[in-house]
C-alpha cells in the first residue's frame, strides 16, 4: 500500500475518533440530565463506534506492514517510526496525524473517566435511595467494592386500597 493509502485510513481514524468524542459527549449530557433512559442508546452508540475504529486500526496495521519493506524497515512500524522513515513530505503528514490522535485519545480518555464518574455517583445515589427505603442494607465495604445487594427480589407494589 502506499503512503497515500495510509494517510487517508489515518484520516478515516481520526475521524472515527472525532465520532467517538461526540458519542462520549452525549453520554455525558444523558447522564447529566439525569435521563437515564437515553443511557442504553447513548452506550450502544459508543460501542458501534468502537467496533468501526478496531476495524480501521486492523486495516491501518495491515496497510502499515505492507509499506514496512518500502521504507526499507522489516516488522512492525509504529506510527512515530512511519513519520521517521518517511520520505518528505510524507514524514511531515505522519507527524501531525500522529499529534491529532494522541490529542484525540487524551479526550477521550478524559471523558471516559468523566462518565465513568458521573456513573459511579448515579448508581451510589441510587443505592443510598434504595437503603433508604429499607431495600438493601448499605454495611460496610472493603477494597472488592460494594456488599452483593441482599435485598429481595424486586416486587411490584399495588398501593391502592
Amino acid at each position: 500500500m502506499s503512503l497515500s493509502d495510509i494517510s487517508n485510513i489515518l484520516w478515516r481514524e481520526r475521524k472515527l475518533l472525532d465520532v467517538l468524542v461526540f458519542k462520549l459527549e452525549e453520554q455525558h449530557l444523558v447522564l447529566a440530565s439525569g435521563r437515564t433512559r437515553w443511557l442504553s442508546h447513548a452506550g450502544a452508540e459508543v460501542e458501534s463506534i468502537l467496533e468501526q475504529i478496531k476495524r480501521v486500526e486492523l486495516e491501518r496495521a495491515v496497510a502499515v506492514a505492507g509499506s514496512a519493506g518500502e521504507l526499507g524497515r522489516t516488522g512492525t512500524l509504529l506510527l512515530c517510526e512511519l513519520g521517521a522513515n518517511a520520505p518528505p513530505p510524507w514524514d511531515s503528514v505522519f507527524a501531525e496525524h500522529r499529534r491529532a490522535l494522541l490529542l484525540l485519545v487524551q479526550e477521550i480518555d478524559a471523558m471516559t473517566k468523566s462518565n465513568r464518574d458521573m456513573l459511579r455517583r448515579g448508581q451510589r445515589a441510587v443505592r443510598e435511595a434504595l437503603a433508604s427505603l429499607g431495600e438493601i442494607d448499605l454495611g460496610p465495604h472493603d477494597s472488592s467494592g460494594p456488599p452483593p445487594d441482599r435485598s429481595p427480589a424486586l416486587r411490584l407494589v399495588d398501593k391502592a386500597p
